[in-house]
C-alpha cells in the first residue's frame, strides 16, 4: 500500500496562512486602553456681594470675601474599547471671613457607564451630594441619568438625557423634594475645540412635600468657549449667559393679598470664566458672575455679583 507523502512546501504554506489570519484576527480587535487614574487641586478666594442659600430660599444682602479649597480624584477604566466606567470623588470648601455660619462643604460621588453600541454613545450616570453647612448635615441628593449622544453631522454634537433626583434638607422636611428633568444640548464646533457654542434647554418638574414650593421650570443657556493663542501658551476663555423661569403650583403667603399667590421667578446669570497655563500641569483661573433674580416672592428678589480665582494643579 503506498503511504500518503506530505510535502514539506505545503506545511510551510498552511502554516504561514494560518498565522496570517492570526496576525489579521489581533489587527481587526482593538485593544482595550489601560486604567487612568486623574486628581486635581484648586486654592482660591472670591467677593460674594450678596450671600445666599439657595436651597432655602436664604440671603444675607450682604457682601463676604471667602477662601476656596476644590480637590477631586478618579479613575476611568475600559471593559472593552467602547464600554467604559468612570469614578469620581470631588470636595469643596467655602470659608467666609463674616459669615462663618455659613461654610458649606460638599462631597460628590459619581459614577458614569458609557457605551457605544453604534454611530452614538448611551450611558448611565449617577451621582451622591453630602453638603455640610457649618460642619453640620444639611444636604442629601441623590442623582441618576440615563443619556445617549453623538454627532449630527461633523461639526454638529447633541445629548440628550433624562434625569431624576431626590434631595433632603435635614430640619426642614417640608423642603424635601424629588424631581423629574429632561434636558437636551447641543453643539457647535467652529474649530474643533479651539472655538465652540454650546446651547441647553431644561424642562424641571419639582415635587416637595410643601405644595407650595412644587414648580415647574424652562431653562435655556448659552455658552461660548474659546482658545486663544498667547506665544507658546493657549488662554481658554468660556462666556456663559443662563436663563430660567419658574412656576410654582401653590399659594405662597407675603405674595400679594394677606391670603397670597402664585409665587412666579425669572433668574438671569451671566458668567465669564478664564484659564491660563502657568506651568505644564498647573493653570490660574478667573472667573466673573452676575446673578439677576426677579421674582414676586420678596426673599428671593435680589441680584448677586462674584468674582473669585484660584489657582488649579493637575495630574
Amino acid at each position: 500500500m503506498q503511504q500518503p507523502s506530505i510535502h514539506l512546501s505545503g506545511v510551510v504554506a498552511l502554516t504561514a496562512c494560518l498565522m496570517s489570519l492570526g496576525v489579521a484576527a489581533e489587527e481587526e480587535a482593538p485593544a482595550i486602553p489601560a486604567t487612568r487614574y486623574f486628581a486635581e487641586l484648586g486654592i482660591g478666594a472670591e467677593y460674594d456681594t450678596n450671600v445666599t442659600i439657595d436651597e432655602l430660599d436664604a440671603s444675607t444682602r450682604e457682601g463676604d470675601a471667602a477662601a476656596t479649597l476644590e480637590g477631586k480624584v478618579g479613575m476611568r477604566t475600559y471593559f472593552s474599547p467602547k464600554t467604559d466606567l468612570r469614578l469620581t470623588y470631588d470636595f469643596n470648601q467655602d470659608m467666609y471671613q463674616d459669615f462663618s455660619d455659613l461654610n458649606r462643604q460638599t462631597h460628590i460621588v459619581g459614577a458614569n457607564l458609557k457605551t457605544q453600541p453604534g454611530s452614538f454613545d448611551a450611558g448611565f450616570s449617577t451621582f451622591y451630594v453630602n453638603s455640610l453647612l457649618d460642619g453640620n448635615g444639611f444636604l442629601e441628593l441623590y442623582r441618576a441619568s440615563p443619556y445617549v449622544s453623538g454627532f449630527l453631522s461633523q461639526k454638529w454634537f447633541s445629548r440628550v438625557a433624562y434625569v431624576f433626583s431626590d434631595k433632603q434638607i435635614k430640619e426642614r422636611a417640608e423642603r424635601d423634594a424629588t424631581t423629574h428633568t429632561g434636558e437636551i444640548d447641543l453643539y457647535f464646533f467652529a474649530r474643533g475645540l479651539r472655538s465652540y457654542y454650546n446651547m441647553g434647554y431644561r424642562f424641571r418638574d419639582e415635587d416637595a412635600n410643601l405644595e407650595r414650593l412644587d414648580f415647574t421650570s424652562h431653562a435655556a443657556k448659552l455658552r461660548y468657549i474659546r482658545r486663544v493663542d498667547i506665544g507658546r501658551k493657549v488662554l481658554k476663555v468660556e462666556m456663559a449667559y443662563r436663563y430660567e423661569k419658574r412656576d410654582y403650583s401653590g399659594v405662597t403667603p407675603g405674595i400679594g393679598s394677606i391670603e397670597g399667590e402664585p409665587r412666579k421667578d425669572e433668574r438671569h446669570r451671566v458668567q465669564i470664566d478664564l484659564e491660563y497655563p502657568v506651568t505644564k500641569q498647573g493653570a490660574l483661573q478667573l472667573y466673573l458672575a452676575y446673578g439677576d433674580y426677579q421674582s414676586n416672592f420678596p426673599i428671593s428678589n435680589f441680584d448677586q455679583g462674584i468674582v473669585g480665582s484660584r489657582y488649579v494643579y493637575r495630574w
